[in-house]
């Protein structure tokens, strides 16, 4: 390019080509490399930039005869990023386009540095273009190019460019080669100008031939995926022609009808060779062959065929010949269990005796499939948040068998256990028959979650389906409405959940094992959060072990102060609250002092104030408040009776005596009749109880009593003693024993009857910071199932009669000289 017109000085001595000033013009979205030739259309700038060049041009020729050509830098100008290399490029024809509008063909010749800008004619941007110099051809060079070589005509090969592959075949110069990327349609503006950017021609090929390797393989892929969607169509197409020729053909044979609607798909023959394969039981293999022979002779036109055809899709789904192994290995079934669930001992000792009873009545050949009374029929019962309905999942994975789950919260219709009638529009099968359809097994584990809250309406009674259903000694031929076939159900281990056993049936309870689940102490909370909640937690907040730590101390105040639960789920929910938290200020500061360290110091900061404080000394400081202990359905919790008088009004209530009661707190019948039963003893047993007439007096007037919070309902007999205890404070002006809570039945003598949720209650006392208990000297042995560390922490005393109760939870009596009485608050 040394005959180029230059505004410059001449060459370097070394050879180095000189440093010459080109009007620029800048190409958008466009990258032109050394020898392409491009058209272009000319807007203002362009055209401004020509008419320097040409200017340049005629004054460089002098008195030549005016062959020289116009020259320009053309540079790319792509995003908000000045070029720093261009191309200088003669300008081989101007002119206009068909459609009337200027345009200009270039050629790029050499690679050049743009410098600064100068002054030139015209008015165009004028700079300092420095021709980048063409190093000397290596070895390596060579080689680069033979492969890209290799690639290129790859490439053009998949595109059929034949005349193209002779262009690259006679190229033997790298970088020319290289620059031949410029056409390359595959490569976006971006790397055309980073190979613009790059003047060792080894370097440009090494780049280009790892894009074209990349391009090539996904030409690959591409070519693939068509080949495989125009083989998928053709064999679609020659599918559909073949099936239509066949149905043709049968039906020339006559043995479909011509509005057969399916096909062979539909057809009973088809139906017949699915029956053939299924492996029916004998029963099953009988209805199924007979509702074959009743499609064959429905008409076409009639829906009584579409009936038939979704009843023998629905047998032939369900799995009546496939049954799983259990697991035989009874240490490793119980190894399970313990990993999953910690502490409740009673059902896993249930589930191992089971398989032990399986496992031998298999080596003595007595493990018949079907047999009755081989499967077994589990209730967990127990507040919220103990791991009932987890449990199932475990109870599946220790016997190594299919697991459903079957929710029955708000059901109401029979129908949703046994199937609606096949006459029905729309019927369907069971929820017992669909879950052993998904779980593919006729022995799986099917949780039926909370069947304490199935209902009744005017559809049925669902509880009332379940009787045939958990029947071991029956629901080897339980009958689903829509099949209308035997469903044996005997090797099914059902597991069934309630948080309140009350509300179950007693027909319906009688056929289930119950194991009740009434909590964990804190020492198992905390045990469960370290083995089960944090790792789980961690994972789910995106936090590795190093980086954060809960203390148990931390864990122990949170189930103590911010919970207070039967089970874990709330303590779970401020773990998880802790480390968003964590993970939060570890997005947002840069700390080094990993890992974080959560103690009790830090709960205020990240999850608030405790929400549950001990209140019982501050609520039975004054007469007239005692603390009993009660059962929900969330787990046992303490009840604080709150006993008032007020002058009598010459009302008679049904305590007797010549006042009244009032009772407040949203009491059942029989709470009330315990609050009544309790007034009258006192008044009656005044003189055994020590009460003086200033207390008879008190008693004889109105008396109030109130059980907060008045917005729960509230009901059962075992707050009797409680209310005594409160009244008798009451009439003495002894205030009860701050650490004191009991719980039991009262008669009008004054015996304590048993009482149910021993357990429950004592681990709500020790939750509550009570040390004292009294229960029913009848329910000592229900000590049995209490853990040995809430045993430790209180001192139960099992009493039969009110009074030993009434000699140890009240205060002592006040020296005569106060005024003890006053009322509650």
């Amino acid at each position: 390019m040394s005959d180029l017109p230059s505004r410059s000085a001449g060459s370097d001595p070394t050879g180095t080509p000189a440093v010459r000033a080109l009007p620029v013009l800048s190409l958008s979205d466009t990258v032109v490399l050394p020898g392409m030739v491009v058209p272009i259309q000319l807007d203002d700038a362009a055209t401004a930039a020509l008419d320097a060049a040409r200017a340049a041009a005629d004054q460089a020729d002098g008195t030549a005869d005016g062959a020289a050509k116009p020259t320009v830098l053309l540079t790319p100008r792509l995003g908000d990023r000045y070029a720093t290399f261009g191309v200088i490029a003669t300008v081989e024809q101007q002119g206009r386009t068909p459609a009337g509008e200027p345009a200009a063909v270039l050629r790029a010749g050499d690679r050049a540095r743009i410098g600064t800008g100068v002054s030139g004619p015209g008015a165009a941007l004028w700079v300092q273009a420095e021709p980048v110099p063409t190093p000397p051809v290596t070895d390596r060079a060579r080689e680069l190019a033979a492969d890209y070589k290799a690639l290129v005509v790859a490439t053009l090969q998949k595109r059929d460019a034949w005349q193209v592959i002779d262009t690259v075949e006679r190229i033997n110069d790298p970088g020319t080669l290289a620059d031949m990327a410029g056409w390359a349609p595959y490569l976006d503006a971006e790397q055309k100008r980073s190979l613009l950017e790059t003047t060792d021609p080894a370097d440009r090929l090494e780049t280009l031939i790892e894009w074209t390797r990349h391009h090539l393989a996904e030409l690959e892929v591409s070519e693939k995926i068509s080949a495989d969607v125009r083989e998928g169509m053709e064999r679609k197409q020659r599918e559909f022609l073949l099936r239509q020729q066949l149905d043709a053909i049968r039906k020339e044979l006559g043995e479909i009808s011509d509005d057969e609607p399916d096909g062979v798909t539909g057809s009973p023959e088809h139906y017949r060779h699915r029956i053939e394969q299924a492996g029916l039981p004998e029963k099953v293999l009988q209805a199924a062959t007979k509702e074959v022979d009743r499609l064959e002779r429905t008409n076409e036109q009639s829906p009584e065929g579409g009936w038939i055809r979704t009843w023998l899709d629905t047998v032939l789904e369900l799995p009546w010949s496939t049954r799983t192994d259990d697991l035989a290995d009874i240490p490793a079934a119980r190894a399970v269990l313990d990993a999953d669930h910690h502490g409740l001992g009673d059902v896993k000792d249930r589930i191992v005796e089971y398989l032990a009873v399986r496992n031998r009545r298999a080596g003595r050949g007595l493990h018949l499939v079907g047999g009755r009374g081989s499967g077994a029929v589990l209730l967990l019962a127990g507040p919220p948040g103990v791991g009932k309905t987890s449990l199932g999942e475990s109870v599946a994975r220790a016997l190594d068998r299919k697991f459903v789950r079957v929710a029955l919260g708000g059901v109401r219709d029979e129908a949703e256990i046994r199937g609606h009638r096949r006459t029905y529009v729309g019927a369907l099968p069971g929820r017992i028959a669909r879950a052993i359809g998904e779980a593919g097994s006729m022995n799986p584990v099917v949780l039926l979650d909370e069947i304490d809250k199935v209902g009744s309406d005017y559809r049925g009674d669902p509880a009332a389906a379940l009787l045939e259903v958990l029947d071991p000694a029956q629901n080897h031929t339980f009958r689903d409405h829509y099949l209308d076939l035997d469903l044996d159900l005997s090797d099914v281990l059902f597991v069934a959940t309630a948080n309140v056993v009350e509300n179950i049936p007693a027909a319906l309870l009688d056929r289930l094992e119950l194991i009740t689940m009434d909590g964990y102490t804190e020492d198992d909370k905390v045990a469960i959060a370290r083995t089960h909640l944090l790792p789980r937690q961690l994972e789910r907040a995106a936090l590795a072990a190093d980086e954060v730590q809960v203390t148990d101390a931390a864990v122990l105040r949170m189930a103590a102060d911010h919970t207070r639960e039967a089970g874990v789920r709330q303590l779970e929910r401020l773990l998880a609250k802790i480390l968003r938290k964590v993970a939060t200020r570890l997005e947002t500061q840069d700390r080094a002092d990993l890992p974080v360290v959560v103690d009790e110091a830090d709960l205020r900061a990240l999850i608030g104030r405790p929400r549950f404080l001990p209140e019982t000394a501050e609520r039975t400081a004054v007469p007239g408040v005692a603390t009993g202990l009660a059962v929900t359905g969330l787990g046992g919790d303490v009840l604080f009776i709150e006993a008032n008088t007020a002058p009598a009004t010459g009302e008679t209530g049904g305590g007797g005596g010549g006042g009244g009661l009032t009772l407040t707190g949203q009491l059942g019948d029989v709470m009330k009749e315990s609050a009544q039963i309790a007034l009258s003893y006192v008044r009656a047993h005044a003189d055994e109880l020590g009460l003086d007439a200033t207390a008879v007096d008190r008693l004889s007037r109105r008396v109030h009593l109130h059980v907060p919070a008045g917005a729960v309902p509230k009901d059962g007999p075992s707050a009797g003693v409680t209310m005594v205890t409160a009244l008798t404070s009451l009439a003495t002006g002894r205030a009860v024993r701050s650490d004191v809570a009991m719980t039991g039945e009262v008669t009008l003598n004054g015996r304590v009857l048993p009482i149910g949720g021993v357990k429950q209650k004592l681990l709500a006392a020790q939750r509550a910071g009570v040390t004292t208990v009294f229960i029913p000297q009848r329910n000592e042995p229900d000590l049995d199932d209490v853990p040995v560390e809430v045993l430790e922490a209180l001192t139960v005393h099992p009493v039969a009669d009110v009074r030993d109760i009434l000699a140890l939870a009240l205060e002592p009596a006040v020296p005569s000289g106060n005024d003890a009485h006053s009322t509650a608050a």
